[in-house]
């Protein structure tokens, strides 16, 4: 079992991978770094890094927001019923599971319907294993405060992403492609 150096996760002892991208999402709220599975979920990753990168994250808010569940965002219409214009495949793995809170998870309605929405767990959420794409999660206790500070109507200011992401990005090449071309 191997960790990324200086990592304060709560599945510290669970962590199965080295995460080389972080994402860093300014909320109304205080900042969230979130590590990013990109060697476990690169296409989900890819999705959010292009995303992120595209300032498409930024401004919107957390239009879901459950106490004791998670908080929700990445709906361009505010309301939970929009996306990026496209939908890619689930990435669900066994290595990731909702089983601590801070995990990083694709929202969706449904097998292959994930796009851009994703929410972010306050509690242990082990029914949502095998139905929702795990692609992150908490750096640390400061962040997991910020995201359970997070009330409905709060806006992601910008969301930036750390790291080298030329290297996933050129091998899920093909799909940011296609991607772009449902965003331009």
């Amino acid at each position: 079992m191997h960790r990324a150096s200086g990592s304060a996760s709560p599945t510290t002892d669970k962590e199965l991978s080295v995460a080389n991208l972080k994402a860093v999402i300014e909320t109304d709220k205080g900042v969230i770094n979130l590590l990013l599975h990109d060697d476990l979920t690169p296409l989900t990753v890819a999705n959010f890094v292009n995303l992120a990168q595209r300032g498409f994250y930024d401004g919107l808010t957390f239009h879901r927001v459950i106490p004791d569940f998670m908080v929700q965002g990445g709906c361009p219409q505010g309301d939970g019923r929009g996306g990026p214009g496209y939908r890619f495949a689930d990435e669900c793995t066994p290595q990731l599971r909702h089983d601590t809170p801070g995990v990083l998870s694709m929202a969706n309605a449904g097998p292959g319907t994930n796009g851009s929405q994703f929410f972010i767990t306050h509690v242990e959420t082990a029914w949502l294993d095998g139905k929702h794409t795990v692609f992150g999660k908490v750096v640390g206790q400061p962040d997991q405060a910020v995201v359970d500070a997070i009330q409905g109507g709060d806006r992601m200011v910008k969301v930036t992403i750390e790291g080298d992401t030329a290297p996933l990005l050129e091998k899920m090449s093909k799909n940011v492609a296609e991607w772009n071309r449902k965003l331009d």
